[in-house]
C-alpha cells in the first residue's frame, strides 16, 4: 500500500505555522479561533438577504402571512450569529492593543444593535438600486428578474451591508462580505467605498470601486470601469500611507461606459458623460462628455 507520510507532514506543516507566527509576535499558546469565519459570514448574509427580501430571497415555501415570523426569526439568529464574529474581529485587535475583553465584547453588541437598527434604511437603498437597474436596461423584463439575476444588484446588497458595518468599526467582517459577492460577481467593490441611491451596474464584470470612492446619486457604470489610485503615497520609510483619499468622486447623474478607467481623486462633474476604454486622471466638468476621440485632440502634457 502507498504510504503519503502523512506524520512528518503534520510536523513540517506545525514547523511552518509556528515560523509564521514567530515571525508575526504572535503566541504560540492555544487561545481558540481568532479569526472571524468566512463560512459563518456566509450563512449569516444569506439570512440577512432572505430578512431584506423574503419573498424573494428567502425559502421556497414562504407564505405572505409568515413573512413577519420568518423575518423575525431569520434576524435573531443572523444578529446573534454577527455578534459571535465581531467578538471574533475585535478581540483580535484587542490583544494587540491590551483592551479588556469586557469592553470589547459590549462594543461588538452594539455595532451589531446599530447595524440591524440600519436594516430597513439598506433595504431601501436597494429597493433604489433595483429600480435604477429596471429603468436603466431595456432587456429587463421585471424588478424581480433585476432582483433576482442580475449580478450587479448582487454585489450591491453584499455592498450596501459591508459598508454599514465598515462604517461601525468592523473592516475585517465587512471586507469579507465584500468579497463573497466578489468571488460569485467579478465585481470588486472595497466596502469603504461610499455609493448613493440609485447605482446601476449593467453588466458588471470586472468593475473596481476603491476604498475611499464617492459616488453620487443614480450613477451608472458598464463592465470593466476602474475607480483606482493614481499613486500610493509612502512615509519617511518607504511605508505605504493607508487611509487618505485617493480614489475618484463620481457626482450625481454621471454615465462610465465599458472599460473606462478613472485615476486618483478626481472629480468627474455632475452628468458628465465618460466614453468607452478612455483613461482619465483630471477632474471632469459638468455635463462633459469624453471619448477617445476628445482625448485625442488634446495636447500631450
Amino acid at each position: 500500500m502507498q504510504s503519503f507520510d502523512v506524520d512528518d507532514i503534520v510536523r513540517a506543516l506545525r514547523d511552518a505555522r509556528h515560523e509564521w507566527r514567530d515571525s508575526q509576535k504572535r503566541s504560540r499558546e492555544p487561545v481558540g479561533r481568532e479569526f472571524p469565519s468566512r463560512e459563518a459570514l456566509t450563512e449569516i448574509v444569506e439570512a440577512l438577504k432572505g430578512a431584506l427580501f423574503p419573498m424573494r430571497l428567502g425559502p421556497p415555501d414562504l407564505r405572505h402571512e409568515s413573512e413577519d415570523f420568518y423575518v423575525g426569526h431569520t434576524l435573531d439568529a443572523a444578529l446573534m450569529g454577527l455578534v459571535t464574529q465581531a467578538r471574533l474581529e475585535l478581540r483580535y485587535v484587542g490583544r494587540q492593543q491590551s483592551i479588556d475583553e469586557a469592553a470589547l465584547d459590549a462594543q461588538a453588541s452594539a455595532a451589531v444593535k446599530a447595524f440591524g437598527a440600519s436594516l430597513p434604511q439598506i433595504r431601501r437603498l436597494l429597493d433604489s438600486d433595483v429600480l435604477a437597474a429596471y429603468q436603466g436596461d431595456p432587456a429587463a423584463r421585471s424588478v424581480d428578474e433585476v432582483l433576482l439575476c442580475y449580478p450587479g444588484v448582487l454585489a450591491m446588497i453584499h455592498h450596501r451591508l459591508a459598508h454599514r458595518l465598515y462604517g461601525l468599526g468592523l473592516p475585517l467582517l465587512a471586507r469579507i462580505v465584500a468579497e463573497l459577492a466578489h468571488g460569485q460577481t467579478g465585481i470588486d467593490i472595497h466596502p469603504g467605498a461610499t455609493i448613493g441611491a440609485g447605482f446601476f451596474m449593467d453588466h458588471g464584470t470586472g468593475v473596481v470601486i476603491g476604498e475611499t470612492a464617492v459616488i453620487g446619486e443614480r450613477v451608472r457604470l458598464y463592465q470593466a470601469v476602474t475607480l483606482g489610485a493614481k499613486r500610493f503615497p509612502t512615509d519617511a520609510e518607504g511605508h505605504l500611507q493607508k487611509g487618505l483619499p485617493r480614489h475618484p468622486v463620481v457626482e450625481d447623474d454621471v454615465v462610465i461606459y465599458a472599460g473606462a478607467t478613472i485615476l486618483g481623486r478626481v472629480t468627474l462633474g455632475k452628468g458628465a458623460t465618460i466614453g468607452g476604454n478612455v483613461w482619465i486622471t483630471d477632474d471632469v466638468p459638468a455635463g462633459a462628455s469624453v471619448t477617445q476621440a476628445s482625448l485625442q485632440k488634446k495636447p500631450c502634457t
